[in-house]
Parts: C-alpha cells; structure tokens; sequence
C-alpha cells in the first residue's frame, strides 16, 4: 500500500503521519503545487489525503480511499461517482469546521451590528466622527435569526447566539418553502449554511431577499452559489439590507471588479471562515481515525453520498 498526502504541514506534523502509516510509503505534496512526480505519486497510492485535481481521479487505479481536506465537495461533482464510486470512497471533513465557520459568522453578524465596520474605514483615513454613528448602532439581543441549514456548523452558530437571546430558526429539508417565505418578513439576520445541490441552488433569490425587513442581515458561509448575486448587491446598493457577511461567492476567487468589493455595508471574508491555527491538526485527527478504520477493515466516518450532493 502507499499513502498520497497533499496537505500544509509542518515537519513535527509529516514525521506525525509517517508514524501513523508505519512501513506505508509516504508521498508528500504541497498543496496546489502540483508536479509530474506528485502526479505519478498520485496514481500509485491506494490512498490520499488533500484535495488533489478532479481528473487525477480517473487514471488513479489503484486509489481506495479518498480523504478530502475540506468539507466541500463542490469540484467533484461533475466526475461520473457512478462508475468512479464502485471503487473509490470519498470521505471529508463534515463538522471539522463547525467552531471556526460559527465564530466567523457571528463576529461578522456582531461587526455590522456594532458599526465596527464603519469605524474601520473611519479609521483608515484617521477620522474621529462618532457622533453620527453612535444612534444607529444596533444590539443582537434577541434578533430573529434565520439559520438556513440544520447541521453541525448551523448548530454551533445557534449555542453562540443563545447568549444573546436571539430567537433561532433552523431550516431543514423537513420545512417547505412557503414555511421559509413565512419566516423571512419577522428576520433580523439570515444566515446560509447549506451545501451547493441543484435544490439549494438560487434558494435566495430576489423575491426572498426583498422579503426581508429593511436592515437585515444577510450572511453566507455555505455555497455561493446560494444566492442570486446580483439581486444581492442591487439589495446592497439601495440600503435595503443592513449589510451583509460574506465567506463564498459564487466565482472565487472573486474577479476585482465585481461589484461586492464596492457594496456598503459588506465583509467579504474570502473563503477562510474555516481557518484557525488548529487547522491542520484537526484535519490528521480525522484522517488518523479513519486510517485505523481503514487498516482494520472498520467502517469510515464521513463517507461523501454523491446522490445527495454531500
């Protein structure tokens, strides 16, 4: 057997790994770096860690097991799972990032709030203006939060608000639409979690944005591929919304002349709600576990249904 890993480590973390394989060869790659010889690498392992090129996958023979470095699994979809699948178990990282991702989206719900933002910017060009500021601040205390999504990370978000006596809802795939439209008009801050599926696909369009009192908050940390983007910063522009959190996009890296980067009122946190400096070691805690369960024959956690879209 050989072991691929294409993951940032330190040198203590890839003597970890080397400890953890035993007398499994060891490949290590830098991420997104890819070479001839990482290629070659590739196509010899019957296992791999990191989130390798899609097309690898294909004339990647010997390859059993795939440990996705990431919870999404969005640049896999399109590869034919119904042939691949036969052969190839995909597992990845579901609730490794539920703290960082929920501290993320309520520090960015708690910056608009705040006007922390705007005093940013103030501060910047080195303006003490205050006064106008101060009297519309807001408080998060009990705000109606929409969470849309119902799994680990949307659970972590609503223990954090419960402090503050927010009043949480969880959409799941038990509610139906009409009962999300219902909710949207009493919504102070609605928050996207869901993964990208055909189902999720355009959930927030325009009417459901312009159902939303003026002054909401509209955070996403799911898929950007959640929202209509341009019912989004039209929303933005006019000030009907109050702001809004952004950690996905649906073109990302996002192109320096959309529109988003000049939106009022609007954090774009670039993909890295999930990072923290315990990044990388979560992610070997949940490749160890797996590797036992995979040198003993055991079941894996967090194997991928590519029928449902996660």
């Amino acid at each position: 057997m050989r072991l691929y890993v294409e993951l940032a480590l330190t040198a203590a973390e890839k003597d970890r790994v080397r400890s953890l394989a035993g007398e499994v060869p060891v490949w290590f790659a830098e991420p997104k770096e890819h070479t001839d010889r990482d290629a070659e690498a590739f196509a010899r392992a019957e296992v791999a860690v990191g989130n390798c090129p899609p097309e690898w996958l294909k004339q990647a023979a010997s390859l059993r097991w795939l440990q996705l470095s990431s919870m999404g699994i969005d640049r896999y979809v399109g590869l034919d799972w119904a042939e691949l699948g036969r052969r190839i178990t995909v597992t990845n990282l579901t609730g490794t990032f539920a703290d960082p991702v929920a501290q993320t989206c309520l520090a960015g719900i708690l910056a608009l709030y705040r006007g922390v933002d705007e005093l940013a910017r103030l501060g910047e060009r080195h303006q003490w203006s205050t006064t106008p500021l101060r009297p519309g601040l807001r408080l998060l205390t009990g705000a109606s939060v929409v969470i849309l999504g119902a799994g680990t990370i949307a659970r972590r978000l609503a223990e954090l608000l419960a402090p503050f006596g927010c009043e949480v809802t969880l959409y799941s795939r038990r509610m139906t639409a009409g009962e999300l439209d219902a909710l949207l008009p009493e919504t102070d801050v609605l928050v996207g979690l869901l993964p990208g599926t055909e189902e999720t696909a355009g959930l927030v369009d325009a009417a459901r944005l312009a159902l939303l009192p003026r002054g909401a908050i509209f955070v996403n940390a799911g898929r950007g591929s959640l929202v209509d983007e341009d019912a989004l910063v039209a929303a933005l522009r006019e000030r009907r919304l109050g702001g809004a959190v952004l950690d996905v996009t649906a073109t990302e890296p996002l192109p320096p002349d959309h529109p988003l980067w000049s939106c009022p009122r609007t954090l774009l946190t670039q993909h890295t709600a999930g990072g923290s400096d315990q990044e990388s070691g979560q992610i070997l805690e949940v490749f160890e576990d797996n590797w036992r369960r995979f040198t003993s024959g055991r079941p894996l956690r967090n194997i991928v249904e590519w029928s449902r879209g996660f």
